[in-house]
C-alpha cells in the first residue's frame, strides 16, 4: 500500500538510511559541526562518529544523499555515500591523519628545541647576539607556525565561515599573533626599547623575538596531545571491519550442471550450496543433505560442536568440521544473523560516539570567553589612557596565557602512561571511552566459555561398570579410539591417557558415528565411545535408560564387544582464577552475572563455581546485546568481559568491554579493554587501573583549566610578559606530565 503525504496528499516517499564518508575532521568538534549541520535537513536525526569517520543519517528518502553530503560540503568538510562492505575510507583516513600528524610534530619538535634555545639565551645574554640573530629565530619559527600549525588554522578558518569556535581556534590565534607580535616589534621596535619586567627588574633591550619561543612552544604541545589522541582512538571502529572480514567471499551453488562457484553476494534465498570440511558456511539455513559437526561457538557461545543432520539449521559465520554439507539458504547477506551482529555492533559504536568528553562541553564556553576578554582587554586598556602598544601587548597576552598547552596534553599522556602500565600488567586499554565508563560501571557481565571456563573439555571422572575392567582399563580403550580425532571430547580422552597411561595404543578399522561417536579395533576387540544413544543404538547391552549425568557435564560410554564397560565424565573446566575475581569484584560493591549461549546445567555448574549469583543462559549473540541494553535500560552502567565472536554486539554495546585475548580478534576490536593475561583477576585490575587513570586525567583537566582561568587575570592586568608565559606555560605542562606518570606506580592487589 503506498503511504501518503497527510499535507500534500502526495505519495510520501519511504524514509532511508544513509551513510557518508567524511572527510577532514580533526577533532570532536568537527564531528559537532557536521552534526549539526546534517540535522538541519527537514526530517532527518544524524550521529557522526569521529573514530570511523562516518555520519548516519535517518529519517530522509531514497533521493536525498545529495542534500545530506551538500550539508557536510557546507560545514568545510567533504564526503561521499559509503559502500557497503567497503571500510578502505576509515582506514586510509585514519592512516593518512595520523601520518601528516606525525610529520608535522618531529618537524616541529626538531625545530623547536634550537629555537627556543636562541630565543631565551641570546634574548636574555646580549653578549651572545650575533648579527642576523632575531631573523634567524623568525626563519626558524615560520615553519612551525605555518606549516606545521597548519591543521589548527584549517580548523579555525574553517570555524569560522560557519560561526563555530573550538580549542583550535584559541591554538590558531595564540601561535599567528604570538609570531605576529614578534615580527612586529622586532620590525619596528627600536633596538634600545626597554625590556620585558620579569618581577625583580627588566630584560635587556632587544628581547622582543621571545614571543616566538611561545609560538613554538605552543604548537609542538598541542601536537603532541593530538597525535597520542589520534593513536589512541584510531582502532575504536575495527570491530565493523572484523565483522566484515568474518563473512565468506564465495559459495560453492549447487547446480544441476554440478557446482558453480560464484560471490557470496549472488546467493538467493531457496539456493542450495555446497560447505565442505573446514570451510565457514555463507549464510543462514537448512541442512539438506549431509552429517557433520559444527563449530557454532562464534555465533551461540556453545562449548561443544553440534551435530547437524538432514532439516538441522545452520548459521552463517559458524564453521564446518568434518563432512560434506549441502545446505538450504534461507537467510542471505544483511538477513543473516552474522550481518545482524555487525549491525548491533554499528549502532553501539554510534551511541558511544555521542557521548561528549568534558574537554569539548567546555571549549564550547571557555573559548568566545577568552576571546572576548582579550577584546575587552584591549578597548579597557585604551580607555584608560595606556600606549596602543602595551593596551595590544596585555590583550594579546590574555590570549596567549589562555592556549591551552596543558590542556591538550592533559588526557593524552595520562592515556599513555596508564596504557603503558597496564601493558607491563597485561590490560591494553584502547581509549578514553574505556576510562570513562570504568568509573560509572557497577554491573559486569561474564560470558562463560572461553571466560568464567577455559573453554576447554576436561576428564573428571572414570567409572567403570563391570567388576573385571579396571578404570585405567576403560581409559586406555578409550584413547586408542579417540586418537587422532580433533573432538573436544577426543582430545580431553587423549590428553588424560597420555598424562597417566603413556602414548595411546594403536587401533584399526575405525569409524565415525556422526553425531553418536567412534569406534575401533583394539587388541581385536571391538570399541565403542560415545554418548548412550549410540551404545544403544549398535545394540550395546548394560547401557542405562536415563544417564545421570550432572548438570555442566559430559559423558561418553565405552563398550567392548557389544558389552557396556565403563563411562568417562567431561566438564568445561573453570578458570582457577575466576573465583577470586568474582569475589574481588562484590568486594568493590559490583553485580555480577553470567550470560552465556551454553545450557542451563553446564551455566549454573559454572556459575555456582565462579560465585556468580544471577545467570541467563541458551542467549544468542543479538540477545546478549538486548540483555545489555536491557540492563541500560533500569539503570544500570555495564561491564562486559567476553572472548568470542559471538560477544562481540555486546561487548560493543556495554558502557565497558573486556575482552580475553585468547579470544577471537573481532571480540578484542569490538572491547573497550583487552585482557592479555590469562587469568581473570586482571579483570579487577583493569578496573582499578581505568579508574585511577580517569583520576589523574581529571586531576591534570583541573589543573590545565585552573592555571589558565588564574593566569589571565594577571596578564589582563598587564602584570604578564612573553618570558613569564613561556616559563608558566612549559611548568603547567611539566606538572601535567608528572602527575600523569605516577601512574607507574599502579600495582595490582593480590
Amino acid at each position: 500500500m503506498t503511504r501518503i503525504d497527510p499535507i500534500t496528499d502526495a505519495p510520501a516517499r519511504p524514509a532511508v538510511h544513509i551513510e557518508l564518508d567524511i572527510g577532514g575532521m580533526t577533532c570532536a568538534a568537527c564531528a559537532n559541526a557536521v552534526e549539526r549541520h546534517l540535522n538541519k535537513l527537514d526530517g532527518a536525526n544524524a550521529s557522526v562518529n569521529l573514530a570511523t569517520d562516518r555520519a548516519w543519517v535517518s529519517g530522509l528518502g531514497p533521493d536525498d544523499a545529495d542534500r545530506a553530503i551538500a550539508a557536510v560540503q557546507r560545514a568545510g568538510y567533504s564526503a561521499v555515500v559509503h559502500e557497503p562492505g567497503d571500510d578502505a575510507w576509515t582506514e586510509r583516513a585514519a592512516q593518512v591523519r595520523l601520518s601528516t600528524l606525525r610529520r608535522r610534530l618531529t618537524v616541529s619538535a626538531l625545530l623547536a628545541i634550537p629555537l627556543c634555545d636562541l630565543t631565551i639565551l641570546l634574548a636574555l645574554v646580549p653578549g651572545w647576539r650575533f648579527p642576523g640573530w632575531q631573523l634567524l629565530c623568525i626563519l626558524i619559527a615560520i615553519p612551525i607556525v605555518f606549516w606545521a600549525a597548519w591543521p589548527f588554522h584549517r580548523a579555525t578558518l574553517r570555524g569560522l565561515r560557519h560561526g563555530s569556535l573550538s580549542m583550535d581556534t584559541l591554538v590558531s590565534l595564540g601561535a599567528i599573533v604570538s609570531f605576529g607580535w614578534a615580527l612586529y616589534t622586532i620590525v619596528f621596535a627600536p633596538s634600545d626599547s626597554p625590556g620585558y619586567w620579569l618581577g625583580f627588574g627588566r630584560t635587556p633591550a632587544g628581547a622582543d623575538a621571545i614571543y616566538l619561543d611561545v609560538a613554538a612552544g605552543m604548537v609542538t604541545f598541542q601536537l603532541a596531545g593530538r597525535y597520542f589522541e589520534t593513536r589512541s582512538r584510531r582502532r575504536a571502529g575495527d570491530v565493523l571491519q572484523a565483522l566484515g572480514d568474518l563473512g565468506v567471499k564465495n559459495v560453492r551453488r549447487l547446480t544441476a550442471a554440478g557446482e558453480v562457484v560464484i560471490p557470496a553476494e549472488e546467493l538467493r534465498v531457496g539456493d542450495i550450496f555446497v560447505v565442505l570440511p573446514g570451510e565457514r558456511i555463507v549464510a543462514d539455513g537448512v541442512v539438506a543433505a549431509g552429517v557433520s559437526s559444527i563449530d557454532t561457538s562464534a555465533m551461540t557461545g556453545e562449548s561443544l560442536p553440534g551435530e547437524v543432520v538432514v532439516g538441522a539449521e545452520v548459521l552463517g559465520g559458524t564453521t564446518n568440521l568434518s563432512g560434506r554439507l549441502e545446505i538450504t539458504a534461507r537467510a542471505v547477506g544483511a538477513r543473516t544473523r552474522l550481518a545482524q551482529m555487525a549491525a548491533i555492533a554499528d549502532e553501539a559504536q554510534r551511541r558511544k560516539a555521542r557521548v561528549q568528553k568534558l574537554v569539548d562541553r567546555v571549549t564550547s564556553v571557555f573559548v568566545p570567553i577568552v576571546i572576548g576578554l582579550a577584546v575587552l582587554v584591549l578597548i579597557v586598556w585604551l580607555l584608560v589612557g595606556a600606549p596602543p602598544s602595551q593596551a595590544l601587548a596585555n590583550s594579546i597576552a590574555v590570549l596567549i596565557i589562555a592556549c591551552p598547552c596543558a590542556l591538550g596534553l592533559a588526557t593524552p599522556t595520562a592515556l599513555m602512561v596508564g596504557v603503558g602500565r597496564g601493558g607491563q600488567l597485561g590490560i591494553l586499554i584502547k581509549g578514553q571511552d574505556a576510562l570513562e565508563a570504568s568509573g560509572r560501571i557497577d554491573t559486569v557481565v561474564f560470558d562463560k566459555t572461553g571466560t568464567i571456563t577455559t573453554g576447554r573439555m576436561r576428564v573428571v571422572a572414570i567409572e567403570s561398570s563391570v567388576d573385571d575392567v579396571a578404570e585405567d582399563e576403560v581409559l586406555r580403550l578409550a584413547a586408542a579410539v579417540e586418537a587422532g580425532s580433533s573432538h573436544p571430547i577426543a582430545v580431553a580422552v587423549v590428553e588424560r591417557a597420555a598424562a597417566t597411561l603413556g602414548r595411546p595404543d594403536a587401533a584399526s578399522r575405525h569409524r565415525t558415528l556422526p553425531g553418536l561417536g567412534a569406534s575401533a579395533e583394539v587388541d581385536g576387540a571391538a570399541v565403542l565411545v560415545g554418548h548412550a544413544a549410540a551404545l544403544r543404538e549398535e545394540g550395546v547391552t548394560g547401557v542405562p535408560e536415563h544417564d545421570d549425568e550432572a548438570a555442566g557435564e559430559t559423558v561418553v560410554r565405552v563398550a567392548v564387544d557389544g558389552r557396556a564397560i565403563g563411562r568417562i565424565v567431561l566438564a568445561d573446566e573453570v578458570r582457577p582464577s575466576a573465583a577470586a575475581a568474582v569475589a574481588a569484584l562484590h568486594e568493590m560493591g559490583l553485580r555480577t552475572v553470567l550470560l552465556t549461549g551454553d545450557g542451563e546445567g553446564p551455566a549454573r555448574r559454572a556459575a555456582e563455581l565462579a560465585g556468580i549469583t544471577e545467570l541467563r543462559s541458551r542467549v544468542l549473540p543479538d540477545g546478549k546485546a538486548r540483555f545489555i541494553v536491557e540492563l541500560h535500560s533500569n539503570g544500570a552502567r555495564v561491564a562486559m568481559v567476553g572472548d568470542g565472536i559471538n560477544d562481540a554486539p555486546a561487548l560493543a554495546s556495554a558502557d565497558l568491554g573486556l575482552a580475553m585475548v585468547l579470544g577471537t580478534d573481532i571480540a578484542m576490536k569490538a572491547a573497550d579493554i583487552i585482557l592479555v593475561r590469562d587469568d581473570l583477576r586482571t579483570v579487577v585490575d583493569a578496573i582499578r587501573l581505568s579508574r585511577r587513570t580517569l583520576g589523574t586525567i581529571r586531576l591534570n583537566l583541573v589543573w590545565a583549566f585552573g592555571y589558565n582561568v588564574a593566569a589571565i587575570p594577571i596578564a589582563a592586568i598587564g602584570l604578564l610578559n612573553p618570558l613569564i608565559a613561556a616559563a608558566a606555560m612549559a611548568l603547567s605542562s611539566v606538572l601535567v606530565v608528572s602527575n600523569s606518570l605516577r601512574l607507574r606506580n599502579f600495582q595490582p592487589r593480590r
